[in-house]
């Protein structure tokens, strides 16, 4: 965005120096002829000139495309290119103006013919009458232009043979070298560009009567063509440094994915996992997915990728195959586990099947790091979610945080079951962790792998805000981080990124107001709902673990608000006995430590 405004300054900057270096000041005495030419050239009044009024000085009356000499007594120059004029050339008002030396007429739609009166016009040295619809043969009444140093008639409709031009010292001559090539389909001539290439000593001599002001014109046209070439290699040296930027990126993640495991020449056939061999197999990626959803570890270092995160211990990629298929890669390095115990471990994950945890694609292990393979969410996670509602980007109802908190629990006692052989805590609850599917659903990611960080360097329990105050792996500091996301979904605000305390807040809040002011504006419309949920998250939230409810009842008590909601939903009330029904009285500390009023009981 940044490069782009810039091109624009630059090109307004060019705009500016083409305006330098092509107007000064003057007044005529050929504003009748030069009034009649524009009428001939321009007979719907494109240029809006007042075509009745008698123009003494047409300086000052600011002609469009009309410049005259430094000393404001004659003109000098006819610009009007791309205009859409519709006209003819009136060639006879045009050679009354004597002194004349550029005519521009490109790019308009002007018809007729070159009037061979075109030779009146002795002074012009450029006439470019390019991409327009004249047609006939092109005059032998240009030769004695003796002036002339460049010609443009191409892209029209001539007839006759194409025409080259020289210049000598003296003399302007013309050759007929071949005929005009007719393009039958477009029922167009194709006419080359006439210009001749002059050295500067011979242009000065090949006029006699070559005045001091066309010499000063030279010189500023010279000079804005210098600024021209010097804002455009400024222009290219910008574009390449964005390109060249551009690809080293590109190039330094695609490098950096590659390092991510020690691969071989070529990919060894993909096996199933009760198939694989760890030991044999060690650049081999263990997939959980069916056959046809598996590709090559080749195919994954060669996809474009993007670094999303990335941290001491661990990096998150976003990477596209060339199939279009997107995954999330999690690149963890330097884990306390051997080789064995990891893919024993990550074989118990990716078995894992429940709706509200996000399924493990495949796994890649080597001595130094290991990669995480998971399908990407187009949702994001509920820290997007949050955070674009605090923003006003969006809505975020209390349906859908009851049901997204529903969910989280429900993925959480799944890890937590009684007939669960072998637990293992997640370790890092929070906002960005819980992702959400494409139809708002939440999927408790990155589990599996908490245990085997480095505490010592800060990669275990790094979420402030979450971590709970005895720093373990265990049912109960989940229960706690948990405890934590459920204050955020009732006040709307966000720890994470902030490292605000916001169980403190909370108790703060309700002990010295005893009322609901923490709930968020759209909780707060029915606090009757979220007093019970505000009440098991501060319980989850406790100092003491021993004081914290398994994630069982946390589960239970979520499924009985929205159990109520449903029933609310489902009854035919009118509204206002609805109105009614959610009036609630005044809540106190007591209200909230015995689980709400007994209307919730």
């Amino acid at each position: 965005m940044e490069l782009v405004l810039l091109l624009r300054v630059l090109v307004s900057i060019a705009s500016i120096a083409l305006l330098v270096t092509s107007c000064n000041g003057g007044k005529f005495s050929e504003s009748t002829s030069l009034l009649n030419f524009i009428r001939a050239v321009d007979p719907e009044n494109v240029l809006r000139i007042e075509r009745n009024r008698i123009v003494s000085d047409p300086c000052s009356y600011k002609w469009k495309g009309v410049k005259c000499n430094s000393g404001g007594t004659t003109v000098i120059e006819i610009r009007l290119v791309n205009l859409s004029l519709t006209g003819i050339l009136d060639v006879e008002s045009l050679c009354k103006l004597p002194n004349l030396e550029l005519l521009s007429l490109a790019g308009n739609s002007i018809k007729g013919t070159i009037p061979d009166s075109i030779s009146k016009c002795k002074s012009l040295t450029y006439l470019d009458l390019s991409r327009n619809s004249l047609s006939g043969s092109i005059p032998t009444a240009l030769t004695k232009l003796k002036s002339l140093r460049t010609l443009d008639i191409s892209q029209n409709h001539f007839t006759g043979r194409v025409t080259t031009c020289r210049s000598s010292k003296r003399s302007f001559s013309c050759l007929q070298n071949g005929l005009i090539t007719q393009d039958l389909k477009q029922n167009r001539a194709n006419l080359s560009t006439f210009q001749e290439n002059v050295p500067r000593k011979a242009l000065s001599e090949s006029s006699p009567d070559t005045n001091p002001e066309t010499e000063h014109h030279k010189s500023h046209t010279k000079r804005g063509l210098w600024i021209l070439l010097g804002i455009g290699i400024v222009i290219l040296v910008l574009v390449l440094l964005f390109t060249i930027t551009r690809a080293v990126k590109r190039a330094r993640d695609k490098k950096i994915l590659k390092a991510l495991a020690n691969t071989p020449s070529k990919t060894p056939p993909i096996k199933a996992a009760d198939e694989v061999q760890p030991q044999q197999r060690r650049t081999e990626l263990v997939f959980f997915v069916e056959p046809e959803e598996r590709f090559k570890l080749e195919d994954l270092l060669e996809a474009t990728a993007g670094l999303r995160t990335k941290g001491l211990c661990s990096s998150l990629y976003i990477v596209q195959l060339k199939n279009n298929a997107i995954f999330a890669v999690k690149r963890l390095k330097k884990l306390r586990v051997s080789f064995e115990v990891f893919g024993q471990t990550m074989r118990k994950i990716g078995n894992l099947k429940h709706p509200n945890i996000l399924p493990l694609v495949a796994y890649n292990s080597t001595k130094e790091e290991k990669l995480l393979i998971y399908k990407y969410q187009r949702n994001e996670s509920l820290l997007t979610l949050l955070a674009n509602y605090n923003e006003g980007k969006r809505i975020f109802s209390w349906k859908l945080r009851l049901s997204i908190a529903a969910g989280i629990a429900e993925g959480l006692n799944f890890i937590y079951r009684p007939d669960n052989d072998e637990i293992i805590p997640h370790g890092n609850i929070k906002l960005s962790n819980i992702l959400l599917n494409d139809d708002e659903e939440p999927l408790i990611s990155e589990y599996g792998y908490s245990r085997f960080l480095d505490p010592s360097k800060d990669c275990l329990f790094k979420s402030k805000g979450y971590t709970a105050p005895e720093k373990r792996l265990t049912e109960k500091s989940d229960v706690f981080s948990f405890g934590v996301v459920l204050l955020e979904l009732l006040t709307g605000k966000i720890v994470e990124n902030n490292g605000i305390d916001l169980p403190r807040w909370v108790k703060s809040t309700v002990r010295e107001e005893w009322t609901v002011e923490v709930f968020d504006k759209e909780v707060a419309e029915i606090e009757m709902y979220a007093i019970p949920l505000l009440n098991v998250a501060l319980k989850c939230v406790s100092h003491r673990h021993r004081e914290r409810p398994t994630i069982a009842e946390v589960r239970e008590k979520i499924a009985e608000v929205v159990s109520s909601l449903e029933d609310l939903s489902s009854s035919s009330m009118a509204s206002s006995e609805f109105s009614q029904l959610v009036l609630i009285p005044s809540v106190t500390p007591e209200t909230l430590s015995t689980g709400g009023s007994k209307s919730n009981q």
